[in-house]
């Protein structure tokens, strides 16, 4: 009997072949790498862990329906805990806010920055739980396989004025200029510029109100692990090692895919959570819609990329929050630089992640376990020489973090490593190095995103940031959702 094959065991590939598996779709999800996570990959060394992606979980419901399907409880899998402050958004200038989900203390924290940014805290906070009951909760999961199904959410759009960017929207209700910089960054952790992406994604910050941010005990990567555990507990079957090189096509049908170490396999349906220009543009490669459909996708505008380290330290720095923000001088100019410029810019803005302050079992006794990332231009943006500059970033950001937040860090360092642009090139197949797959501009959003399921190749279907409702953890796995419903009906109707 022909199987179902999904690429790739990062949070949508697992969250896809669960949901089949528990509808009865007999799957096999191939990972070309020694171990599932795809993005949430996982690195050890000298008894250090480090989560290598994403470490925000916003979400817990969608996860959470993912073990229910399956006559689970979550908890017998993953223990995921709750985290706060939800973030440490620091400035320079010594400013600081811990944002979290105690509406009082907020509320008390903004008016340290201007009293008057109060109520229009409480008036964005109200305009972004409208957006997020509209555009995730009804849309998040519906697949937009048609124009007809982006004009009916049209005058929703219209009424919540996706066409303004999220930073517009932001400075609407909020005049700080650091309260700006605070309520706009969230669409930085899906790849989207606050000054062009689209003020629907400020339902991100509804979202982390709503259910607050979680980690799980033993890093994201035990998250990953449960849910590889949860798909074979069903009876799926989880290949390692098992790069695809070439997905086999009859007429506008695949037949079958092609691994790199020889073995070939009869697929009766495909769905793909690689890199969706990698997917057309090598995978299927021979066939003549998707090389059109590869030309139009790198015409599209990719989302940046990051420039990430990982480091364990002697010292476990208990001062620090889990996540950290650190903005930099610059705020506008930076991110303009990032999306738009063809050279790295001077200074940055990052991302530290400190998993030990909620988790020390992550580094040995007394010691830490960290990471900290810039984005940075992709490779089609800025054709940057990351050997030689990578060495020199990791300098500058160490003696950075040294500086302002982390006293002795370069006297404490055990090991570290870097991942690159080029990384996200070479090892995930990621088109330009992007991070996100394609940038979460209005018009390459929901409809004109690429769909849930080719519209030429009849079964061949997206899971991932690639397809909608985009990336983040919440996005791949709402992705997941929206992708079975149509394989479900197409595999057992």
């Amino acid at each position: 009997m022909k199987r179902t094959y999904v690429i790739g065991a990062g949070f949508g590939g697992l969250a896809l072949a669960i949901r089949l598996q528990a509808a009865g779709v007999p799957v096999t999800l191939l990972e070309q790498r020694d171990k599932p996570g795809g993005r949430a990959y996982v690195y050890q060394d000298q008894g250090f862990t480090f989560d290598a992606g994403p470490t925000v979980i916003t979400d817990p419901s969608a996860i959470e329906a993912l073990f229910t399907l399956a006559g689970k409880q979550l908890s017998d899998y993953v223990d995921l805990m709750p985290v706060t402050p939800f973030y440490r958004l620091c400035w320079e200038d010594g400013r600081q806010l811990d944002y979290d989900n105690n509406q009082a203390q907020l509320e008390q924290q903004i008016a340290t920055f201007n009293p008057q940014d109060v109520a229009g805290y409480r008036q964005f906070l109200a305009y972004s739980q409208d957006v997020f009951r509209e555009g995730y909760l009804k849309l998040g999961t519906v697949p937009f396989l048609h124009f007809r199904d982006m004009l009916r959410a049209g005058p929703q759009l219209g009424r919540l004025q996706a066409w303004r960017s999220v930073y517009s929207m932001v400075a609407k209700f909020i005049h700080d200029d650091h309260l700006r910089q605070a309520f706009s960054f969230h669409s930085l952790l899906v790849g989207g510029n606050p000054f062009a992406t689209s003020s629907i994604y400020t339902l991100i910050h509804a979202l982390e109100r709503e259910w607050g941010v979680w980690f799980p005990r033993g890093g994201t990567g035990a998250l990953v692990d449960g849910m590889a555990r949860l798909f074979r507990d069903l009876g799926g079957e989880l290949l390692l090692n098992a790069e695809v090189s070439q997905l086999e096509t009859e007429g506008n049908r695949i037949s079958g895919v092609q691994l790199k170490d020889g073995r070939r396999f009869a697929a009766a349906a495909v769905a793909s959570n690689a890199d969706v220009v990698h997917t057309y543009d090598r995978l299927l490669s021979q066939h003549p819609a998707a090389r059109k459909r590869a030309a139009t996708l790198k015409r599209k505008r990719m989302s940046n990329s990051l420039f990430v380290l990982y480091f364990g330290l002697n010292h476990a720095h208990p001062q620090l929050a889990h996540h950290t923000v650190c903005f930099g001088p610059r705020y506008r100019e930076l991110i303009d630089e990032i999306f738009n410029s063809s050279q790295l810019a001077e200074d940055f803005s990052l991302y530290l992640h400190a998993p030990c302050s909620s988790d020390p079992s992550l580094a040995p006794a007394g010691c830490g376990s960290f990471y900290v990332l810039a984005p940075v231009p992709h490779l089609g943006t800025a054709a940057i020489d990351w050997q030689q500059e990578g060495p020199r970033l990791r300098d500058r950001i160490f003696a950075y973090l040294e500086e302002h937040y982390m006293p002795g860090l370069r006297q404490q360092l055990v090991t570290h490593r870097m991942f690159t642009p080029f990384d996200f090139r070479d090892t995930l197949h990621a088109h330009q190095g992007s991070a996100f797959s394609l940038e979460p501009i209005l018009t390459q959003s929901a409809w004109f995103r690429p769909h849930n399921r080719d519209a030429d190749i009849t079964n061949l279907y997206l899971v991932g940031a690639g397809t909608h409702p985009g990336a983040g953890v919440p996005g791949v796995i709402g992705s997941a959702k929206a992708t079975a419903q149509l394989m479900v009906e197409d595999l057992t109707g």
